[in-house]
C-alpha cells in the first residue's frame, strides 16, 4: 500500500514569498506595503510555491495571477522590521534612507506533536518555523567623479595604422 502525502501550505513558504515581495524596498514603503496585505488591499505574489494557489486580481500589479495574503507572516515580518527600525535608531542611521539590501528565509527544524485520531491510531501534528536573516542599509548618494589627470588613451599599432587609413594617409 502506497501512502502519499498532500501538499501542505507551509508558514517558511508563505515567509520566504513575503520576503521576496519586499526584497529592495525601502523601509517606510515595506512597512507600508505588508500593513496593507495585513487588511487584504493588496497580495503577496507567489512566484515559487505556486501549488494550489488561487489566482487574484490583485497580483497583476506584479504581473502574475497567483497571490495569496498571508496575514501571520506579514505581521511577523513587520515586527522584524519595526525592530530593525529602532535598532538603526540606536546606531544614529538616517531611517528614512533605509532600504533591505539583504533578506533571506531558512527553514528551521519541524516541532512534532501528535494528534489522536479514530481508532487508536495517532497522526503527525507538526508546525514548520523558519528563520529569517535580514540587512538594511543606507542608500549612499552618488558623487560625481572628478575630471583630474585625464591619461591619453593608448592606441595599439594595428589600431594607429587603421586610423591612418581611415584618414587616407596610408601612402
Amino acid at each position: 500500500m502506497v501512502k502519499r502525502a498532500r501538499p501542505r501550505e507551509s508558514t517558511s513558504g508563505n515567509t520566504y514569498e513575503t520576503a521576496q515581495a519586499i526584497k529592495g524596498m525601502s523601509l517606510q514603503v515595506a512597512k507600508k506595503y505588508l500593513q496593507d496585505v495585513c487588511e487584504k488591499k493588496r497580495c503577496i505574489p507567489f512566484r515559487k510555491y505556486t501549488g494550489c494557489i488561487g489566482r487574484t486580481p490583485q497580483a497583476k500589479e506584479f504581473k502574475m495571477s497567483q497571490g495569496r495574503w498571508p496575514v501571520k507572516s506579514c505581521k511577523i515580518v513587520l515586527g522584524l522590521l519595526q525592530n530593525a527600525e529602532s535598532n538603526a535608531e540606536f546606531k544614529n542611521l538616517d531611517t528614512e534612507n533605509l532600504f533591505i539590501q539583504h533578506i533571506q528565509v531558512n527553514v528551521a527544524q519541524c516541532g512534532r506533536r501528535r494528534t489522536y485520531r479514530a481508532h487508536g491510531r495517532i497522526g503527525p501534528y507538526m508546525n514548520v518555523p523558519c528563520h529569517v536573516e535580514m540587512i538594511l542599509a543606507e542608500k549612499e548618494e552618488a558623487v560625481e567623479k572628478p575630471e583630474e589627470d585625464v591619461k591619453p588613451k593608448k592606441f595599439t599599432r594595428k589600431q594607429l595604422a587603421m586610423r591612418r587609413l581611415a584618414v587616407g594617409g596610408g601612402q
